[in-house]
């Protein structure tokens, strides 16, 4: 385990970057600074490692970045209207997405600092008490988030959190990925397998009409390998309001332990990454507002630079009572595992 000084935020608090790694050559970079994946190092077929994962050289940037690698939270993706009811109480949030609440909110879990609970050669276990009312939302929340470098290329992330009230919770981790390095151009050619016959319908906003529809027949069929290219520049009324794919997919999984969500498999370095989660969605999102973002090593990121996996419960699930629930309810323990392993 290697830790070093990162930076230090506005207000005086130090940000150390934490290395963890296997034997195999893998190792992920991340700093206590929202838990972000700075670097996630990844051989090919070929013995060769490349950083696989978007993000910015200094803390500052970070502050300005697009969710680059971080913890989302307390509730990842839209909040229609920035309100939800909760045991027949509203509560209102941000309007940070438009008329909407996306992320978490202003300061969502991205942007806090994190206390470092654990650290091994292979293992970060990162810590945040959220308090009752922060951004809005109910109740002391005690989260705590384990990186792990397992031996077999993979990167598990375990999610674990009890709150003193009943409230709103959904936590993902935003890593765009390259698996041609984060350097590389775009990613119209890299090929996606999501294990989804259904998705949520979005309106203009990327807020879920409630309405769920077969993946038959429209841009977000990938129940089998296909390159996201022909879908990004289809056209289709499904992506055209976005520029590319910022939707969620209902996955065909259980939730009683992680299962096969998504494969992506990039042609020009041969790396595959598969997808494993408790979460019953995921959302795809293709970097469709990156432009020229200020990257690593002096790069700019644009469009399409990145795609997103978000394992994740359904965006404004609060609203529409078929979606799986979000709530935590007080005393209970809200446990899931999302693992991105690489081939």
């Amino acid at each position: 385990m290697e830790k070093k000084l990162f930076g230090k935020t506005p207000e005086g608090a130090e940000v150390y970057l934490f290395t963890i790694g296997n034997s195999k050559g893998m190792r992920a970079e991340i700093i206590n600074y929202g838990g972000i994946i700075v670097s996630l190092y990844v051989p090919d077929g070929n013995g060769n490692v490349d950083d696989v994962v978007l993000g910015c050289d200094n803390l500052e940037d970070y502050g300005k970045s697009p969710f680059f690698g971080a913890i989302i939270g307390r509730h990842a993706n839209r909040i229609e209207n920035a309100v939800f009811e909760l045991n027949g109480k509203e509560y209102r949030l941000a309007k940070n997405d438009g008329n909407n609440h996306l992320h978490g909110g202003i300061k969502g879990f991205d942007k806090v600092v994190w206390d470092v609970l654990e650290q091994t050669d292979n293992t970060l276990k990162l810590h945040y008490l959220s308090p009752d009312g922060e951004e809005g939302y109910p109740g002391n929340l005690d989260i705590t988030v384990t990186y792990s470098v397992t031996e077999d290329n993979a990167l598990s992330i375990d999610y674990k959190a009890k709150s003193d009230a009943d409230t709103v919770v959904n936590l993902t981790n935003h890593s765009y990925f390259n698996l041609s390095g984060h350097s590389s151009g775009d990613i119209l050619k890299h090929q996606l397998k999501i294990n989804a016959d259904r998705f949520t319908v979005n309106n203009e906003e990327c807020i879920p009409t409630g309405e769920i529809i077969s993946v038959e027949g429209t841009p977000m069929d990938f129940r089998e390998l296909k390159p996201l290219g022909p879908g990004i520049q289809s056209g289709s009324i499904h992506v055209k309001h976005f520029n590319g794919y910022d939707h969620n997919f209902v996955l065909n999984v259980s939730g009683k332990e992680p299962e096969f969500a998504a494969e992506v498999f990039d042609p020009a370095s041969g790396r595959r990454m598969k997808v494993y989660t408790t979460k019953p969605g995921v959302q795809l999102y293709t970097g469709n507002q990156l432009n020229q973002i200020a990257g690593k090593g002096g790069i700019r990121y644009g469009r399409w630079s990145g795609f997103c996996l978000e394992t994740q419960f359904f965006p404004n699930a609060m609203k529409h009572k078929h979606f799986p629930s979000p709530v935590l309810k007080a005393g209970e323990l809200y446990h899931h595992i999302t693992v991105y392993k690489f081939e």
